[in-house]
């Protein structure tokens, strides 16, 4: 038992995370999505919506330890709505919905209180946008007649690009990506992140949508570099706010922002290559 704990604790050193409390939360995480996408899409919605609202208090005591302070329920109030518009609307009632909420938003603030308007109102403009317009994408792929084939191309699409990024990271990486904001990362991890979802997506193309391999590999490419993006700019937002993790909701992962940032830039962006296939017959 003491060499499991050692060869378990090396692991952890070695990670920079406790290992196998994240494998948990992946796991039950992977089981709540495609439970409910499967069998009760509207508790997808439901799910992806507390998802949001965590991350959303995630972000506002954030900003708070960075001298932003900002109205907790205004800003969940607007996400639920952008996310209503989403579910309800499809991709025309979520422009509409965020056309709404962040205008709203913003001259609430400004009747609210005068002082450092530029700042509190362009945070909760981002904190909407990033956070609850995002994630609207992720409820139309949910929200659809291959809802579970598209979240699956969507997870599939996450998990690969931070799996084998961080396996072939840890193992050979040398040569740092983006050291001044997260410098864990390395260009070798982004060569096994490009590899693993080019080959993943290519076959997941083709055996769940009978497409070409290299619409699949095109795919692959493009969300290497939204789940990059997302995690390289939620890393941003915590260095410029000198906190090391969004939260600590997660075992392994740190806050619900931590575990979907990825998510939420790649999510949009599977939406988009999915509904251009489709439109033009690809």
């Amino acid at each position: 038992m003491s060499d499991f704990h050692s060869i378990n604790e090396a692991i952890n050193e070695r990670a920079g995370r406790k290992l196998l409390p994240s494998i948990a939360v992946a796991l039950i995480i992977f089981v709540l999505v495609f439970t409910t996408v499967s069998f009760a899409p509207v508790l997808f919605a439901v799910l992806v919506g507390i998802a949001v609202l965590l991350a959303i208090r995630e972000l506002v005591r954030a900003y708070a330890s960075g001298g932003i302070v900002l109205p907790e329920g205004i800003l969940m109030l607007a996400s639920v709505g952008v996310l209503c518009g989403a579910w309800f609307g499809k991709v025309s009632g979520l422009a509409v919905a965020i056309a709404i909420a962040i205008p709203n938003t913003i001259v609430y603030l400004l009747i609210r209180d005068q002082k450092d308007f530029i700042r509190r109102s362009t945070s909760s403009a981002f904190a909407i946008f990033y956070i609850a317009f995002l994630a609207g994408f992720i409820i139309l792929l949910g929200h659809h007649h291959d809802a579970v084939k598209r979240i699956l191309i969507l997870v599939l699409a996450v998990t690969c690009n931070d799996t084998f990024g961080y396996l072939v990271g840890l193992l050979f990486g040398r040569h740092k990506l983006a050291p001044h904001i997260s410098p864990k990362k390395s260009w070798e991890g982004l060569i096994g992140s490009l590899v693993a979802c080019i080959v993943i997506l290519s076959l997941a193309m083709h055996y769940l949508f009978h497409e070409r391999w290299w619409v699949g590999a095109l795919i692959g490419v493009m969300a290497v570099l939204t789940a990059t993006s997302g995690d390289l700019i939620e890393s941003a937002v915590k260095r410029d706010l000198s906190i090391k993790d969004m939260g600590s909701i997660l075992p392994g992962h740190g806050g619900i922002l931590d575990r979907i940032d990825s998510v939420l830039f790649t999510g949009p962006a599977i939406w988009f290559a999915l509904e251009l296939i489709k439109h033009f017959q690809l």
